[in-house]
């Protein structure tokens, strides 16, 4: 069922709301009303899960509150295989799930309700925990959070290109970014401020970040999506046969897993600042200010592009990632890296290719797939992605025990094969 004849809904609001998402998404002529609707619910939706991403940031956040209560290095060290992995790896099983169901928003849904009941229990622990106890219960709920997290990934995808028409997807996702960042503005600002330096400000963050995914459950659940004709029928999910059956799948996945080194060099860039004389908030809220600005400026303009060209986008951000790098290494060789303005500028620039990143691989997915397809090929590449993951990460990690310019230097060249591959893509946007 195309998103032109979903049922009607109810009039009143029908006009403004089609005004408002066909000006926010750049469209010509007006947008059907029940598509206005549920652009802007998914906007608000996504919006509050990325101010719940940015209040809870596992490498940032949560690896300083695990300090702060004493828990063992060892748990800190585990929080983001937990989050990247367990929000990736399970979905072919959950993609299979979902092909069951004729409203596909309910999976989303109850993603996002566990998500914010996982952070609220990552936040009684911290108030009720320490040391050991309090490492093994945030990893945790931290893992129920990322299957959580799990489900909705595999289900936005599904629904939104059911309820929102090509060339306005790119805008529900980039705006919400765009939105949510201010939010995680506020809250570097604070971090930085000298005002949250003890664990209580941060414990109630991470708390505010599960009434947000509770709020965006309740928001999303209204979504009027049309019922899956073919759901029930669809073949079990089998990940070998689906990827041998589309060889543009597996070159967006060969794309989009070498393009992982724009999530994966960022705290490297951390470690050659040498910030370690500052105080701990404070430089959690300097690499926090650093994301939610790019995430500011960049995404919207990024899931517009994305509309266009979403391929061009992927190869353009891997591009953008591998000149931050190069431009890291130079400045570190030079002895210039150490100055206090070297260091955010250049994760500046990371990050906002890492935006872009984000925001055209999801476009690129949605409108390469059928609506039958997609469920199957959000879980296979998303799950190649969690394995890919791991492996770069290790990689990583023994590059980095050398020096971290080692590790730098090794993301620079995925990011250059990134963008290469992704030139290689099909144009999926037009028409």
């Amino acid at each position: 069922m195309s998103v032109s004849e979903l049922p009607p809904g109810p009039e009143t609001d029908a006009p403004l709301a089609a005004r408002a998402f066909a000006r926010i998404s750049g469209a010509e002529d007006t947008v059907p009303p029940e598509e206005g609707r549920n652009g802007l619910r998914e906007v608000a939706s996504i919006a509050l899960t990325k101010v719940a991403d940015g209040l809870i940031d596992p490498k940032l956040v949560l690896s300083w509150l695990l300090t702060a209560l004493g828990a063992p290095a060892a748990y800190a060290g585990a929080l983001v295989p937990i989050r990247e992995a367990g929000a990736l790896l399970p979905q072919i099983g959950l993609a299979a799930w979902l092909a069951r169901m004729r409203h596909r928003r309910w999976m989303w849904a109850a993603g996002a309700l566990v998500q914010g009941l996982a952070a609220l229990s990552i936040a009684g622990a911290a108030l009720l925990l320490d040391g050991a106890a309090a490492g093994l219960a945030i990893c945790g709920a931290l893992a129920v959070l990322a299957l959580a997290r799990a489900a909705c990934s595999v289900s936005f995808k599904d629904v939104l290109g059911r309820t929102v028409a090509k060339t306005r997807r790119g805008a529900v996702t980039g705006l919400a970014g765009s939105v949510a960042s201010l939010a995680v503005v506020v809250f570097a600002l604070l971090l930085m401020s000298g005002l949250m330096q003890d664990r209580g400000p941060v414990i109630a963050a991470i708390a505010l970040a599960g009434l947000c995914w509770i709020a965006a459950a309740l928001t999303f659940s209204t979504v009027e999506e049309p019922a899956a004709e073919d759901a029930g029928q669809a073949p079990r999910i089998r990940f070998l046969s689906v990827l041998r059956g589309d060889a543009m799948l597996r070159r967006f996945i060969l794309a989009r897993g070498l393009l992982v080194s724009t999530a994966l060099a960022p705290p490297y860039l951390v470690v050659l600042a040498g910030q370690g004389g500052e105080a701990v908030l404070g430089r959690l809220g300097a690499l926090v200010l650093a994301s939610a600005l790019a995430s500011f400026i960049s995404s919207y303009v990024w899931g517009r592009a994305a509309d266009r060209s979403s391929r061009l986008v992927l190869a353009a951000s891997g591009l953008a990632a591998a000149g931050a790098v190069a431009l890291a290494l130079v400045l570190d060789a030079t002895g210039l890296f150490t100055a206090h303005w070297a260091g955010p500028a250049v994760l500046f620039l990371l990050m906002i290719a890492y935006h872009g990143v984000r925001q055209a691989r999801s476009v690129y997915l949605v409108d390469m797939a059928e609506d039958a397809e997609r469920a199957a090929y959000t879980a296979v590449a998303n799950t190649s992605i969690g394995t890919i993951l791991l492996v770069a990460g290790l990689f990583g990690g023994a590059a980095s025990a050398i020096a971290p310019e080692w590790a730098l230097a090794g993301y620079g060249v995925m990011a250059v094969l990134g963008a290469a591959v992704a030139f290689t893509l099909r144009e999926v946007e037009g028409g």
